[in-house]
């Protein structure tokens, strides 16, 4: 019994490995893409919905305000509470950019089971654009992000455009380490899921459409009641036989986590998301996660040698993958040593997220249907 089981970790463990090794590679290919040409400025309207006095959101709507672009940029930010904090912030980049359009919508539509998609439903009669392109509110981007996503977009049979991301920590060490599971994890499984055809993703970090292609889809009041309302809309559009884009680039994703906690409730329900979004392949996913295994075949063979051989060979295959996504722009530097412990943890959210039980969604708690909708608690 002990042999098999020393056999299974052994091969997890080297799966993982070769996993890792191929991952670093499509992330070094990634970095190394070609950009889509912009044919023609077009006027687009920005929706950003806001929750709280998040970390870094001045920082975070300016990059948004200094874009190197020919045509009209409007902003809409939208609150669901007439005290949010985040109206002070609205305010203050309005001063700081008083030649831009920034529009602010207060109110939501109570029949929404999902917050942000009852915010954004509110804000839409302040839209003044074709082309919208939603983005959460703890997203950093560089002065040619809208230029691009425009020039993308512009692609034939390209009816949406998402961007892959970097996780950019402004604390301590549990941000940093929040930071290290989208740059060590989520970003380099995503890479590897697109190019064997395994994933078909969108992401809340930018989702760019024109009117028609969202009215097609039903609005955003399609998705009213979704937990993963950024796939479900990606999803919609594949169905009308157009293509989801995702530019050679990254933004950069705001860590503030004060406590691990924090950084435990947040991952548990990205976990748990895309468990439901995707099951067989979640639980495929197993073999991103070498390192436990490795660890678990030490004692198992009685601490050979070639147990530490394999434990080697896995710190080192998976060290290459903060190596090459550092590369990337949007993210800070690569917390190298703090990769193992990340592993670990991102190892026990995996296991953790088969486990039933409610999800923290910025200060609420919500159940979450088989159908992947959301209920109050």
């Amino acid at each position: 019994m002990t042999s098999s089981l020393w056999l299974v970790c052994t091969l997890v463990a080297i799966i993982g490995s070769a996993y890792a090794l191929l991952a670093a590679s499509l992330v070094a290919r990634f970095a190394a893409g070609t950009k889509a040409v912009l044919q023609t400025p077009e006027d687009v309207t920005l929706l950003k919905p806001l929750h709280g006095a998040e970390a870094a959101l001045d920082s975070n709507l300016e990059s948004f305000c200094t874009q190197d672009y020919a045509a009209d940029i409007q902003m809409v930010c939208g609150v669901q509470d007439p005290h949010d904090p985040a109206i002070l912030f609205v305010k203050n980049l309005r001063a700081n950019f008083p030649d831009r359009d920034i529009r602010l919508a207060i109110g939501s539509k109570p029949t929404s089971g999902n917050p942000k998609i009852a915010n954004i439903i509110n804000m839409m009669p302040e839209a003044s654009h074709d082309v919208l392109i939603l983005s959460d509110s703890d997203m950093s981007i560089q002065p040619d992000y809208v230029a691009n996503i425009i020039a993308t977009l512009q692609q034939p049979q390209v009816g949406l455009v998402t961007c892959l991301y970097r996780g950019r920590a402004v604390g301590g060490v549990w941000s940093r380490l929040a930071a290290a599971a989208v740059d060590q994890h989520f970003l380099p499984s995503v890479l590897v899921g697109l190019r064997f055809g395994l994933a078909k993703p969108c992401f809340g970090s930018t989702i760019a459409l024109r009117r028609e292609t969202l009215k097609r889809i039903g609005g955003f009041e399609a998705f009213s009641d979704a937990l993963a309302d950024d796939y479900e809309m990606g999803d919609a559009v594949r169905r009308l036989g157009l293509k989801v884009a995702i530019p050679p680039f990254t933004l950069g994703h705001t860590f503030a986590d004060a406590s691990f906690s924090e950084m435990i409730a947040h991952e548990l329900r990205w976990a748990r998301t895309i468990r439901l979004v995707d099951p067989i392949g979640y639980a495929g996913s197993v073999v991103t996660h070498p390192l436990p295994f490795a660890l678990l075949a030490l004692p198992l063979s009685g601490f050979s040698a070639i147990a530490f051989m394999i434990l080697s060979a896995t710190l080192a295959s998976r060290l290459f993958v903060p190596i090459q996504v550092e590369r990337l722009s949007g993210g800070g530097k690569s917390a190298l040593l703090l990769s193992p412990l990340r592993d670990l943890l991102s190892f026990a959210v995996f296991v953790a997220s088969f486990v039933p039980g409610a999800v923290s969604w910025r200060g609420r708690r919500y159940s979450v249907e088989s159908d992947g909708s959301v209920t109050p608690l």
